[in-house]
């Protein structure tokens, strides 16, 4: 198909995060539309090569981190941005955001101990009551990963996505929350930094950075039919944004290329632009983790063991990042969707024994 504009009937068949089949036995279009699997699975960064010469969407980049984003944007918070995150500082770690979460409280509550969980929640009441954008209101979830016994392990989502976890070892449920209450309490205060704003002065340095990573040219920037350039296009269309908004975004890119959907989609002949302009303002559902955790599912019936592989890698990257204090949704919704492919297989599985 040498053109790109798409009948409004059959894009939103073509932009489903399902991998597509090819074309049917009948050798009709729209069969090749319906989610399946005869995709191999994309590595989760490709190759220089790959990028420049790929016709699909670009890869995401990795998950934002407040130790490594984009060359150290951040360095005018204090040393220990620097260094805070670093898996192999968990005492540096602990010290920052102690430190953070006593400014904060000597700012907003007065000196003394400060109750973590209580002064997160009232942190994003207060943005909304400010006029934040937040959909779902200022609600922060705490998620208890099922244990009889310590270590115990909490996650935190934030009103807009961004989820944490408990960085520390903790003999209690409670401390568990605390923890993952301080570690997110002290990402939302860096948040509101001016150099976590998505400005100008950002978009360039950090095109920059990826020219120079993947042996690029100025003229590729420049040209949104490239992978750098989609990913200035994506840069300036956030634009004033902070750095978790921005990321919240990515992770939809993130879960896409991971589950193979925008290799699929390129195959479906969708431009680039078409998959930025659908998934940008697309909020991640259970519409999309339920497409996702099929695919996996038809994975794992043409090669067992294919669930049980990733889930063991996914839970593994969740761990260390969650001890190193990093953001976990990208990580997070891998493992969920992982689980949701491991309850449709035996409910499948269920459904074909035999009755007695």
């Amino acid at each position: 198909m040498e053109s790109n504009v798409i009948p409004d009937s059959i894009r939103p068949q073509r932009l489903q995060p399902g991998i597509g089949l090819g074309l049917g036995p009948t050798g009709t279009f729209r069969s090749s539309l319906r989610p399946g699997v005869t995709v191999p699975i994309a590595p989760l960064l490709p190759t220089p090569a790959s990028l420049s010469a790929s016709s699909g969407p670009p890869p995401p980049p990795p998950p934002l981190q407040l130790h490594s984003l984009y060359g150290g944007v951040g360095a005018g918070l204090g040393p220990a941005v620097g260094g805070h995150c670093n898996p192999g500082n968990p005492a540096v770690l602990k010290e920052a955001v102690e430190a953070v979460v006593r400014s904060f409280a000597k700012h907003t509550q007065g000196y003394g101990r400060v109750n973590v969980v209580e002064a997160l929640q009232e942190f994003w009441q207060m943005k909304l009551t400010r006029g934040a954008d937040l959909r779902n209101g200022a609600l922060v979830v705490y998620e208890m990963v099922p244990s009889n016994s310590p270590p115990y392990v909490c996650y935190v989502s934030l009103p807009g996505g961004s989820c944490f976890g408990s960085f520390q070892f903790c003999p209690t449920k409670a401390e568990a929350r605390r923890s993952a209450a301080k570690i997110a309490l002290m990402n939302s205060v860096f948040n509101e930094h001016p150099s976590r704003r998505i400005t100008d002065d950002f978009i360039e340095k950090s095109v920059s950075e990826a020219l120079a990573s993947f042996n690029g040219n100025r003229e590729e920037a420049d040209n949104p039919n490239t992978g750098i350039g989609a990913f200035r296009f994506m840069l300036e269309s956030n634009k004033g944004k902070s750095m978790l908004e921005f990321q919240e975004l990515m992770t939809v890119f993130q879960l896409l290329h991971w589950n193979g959907s925008l290799k699929a989609m390129r195959e479906r002949q969708c431009s680039r632009q078409e998959v930025l302009a659908h998934y940008s303002h697309r909020a991640l559902d259970d519409d999309m983790r339920t497409q996702m955790a099929a695919d996996w599912v038809n994975r794992e019936q043409s090669v067992a063991g294919t669930i049980a592989q990733e889930l063991a890698m996914t839970e593994r990257e969740l761990e260390d990042a969650r001890l190193a204090g990093r953001e976990l949704r990208f990580y997070k919704e891998k493992k969920d969707i992982l689980m949701l492919a491991v309850g449709q297989l035996s409910a499948a599985n269920a459904a074909t024994l035999p009755s007695h």
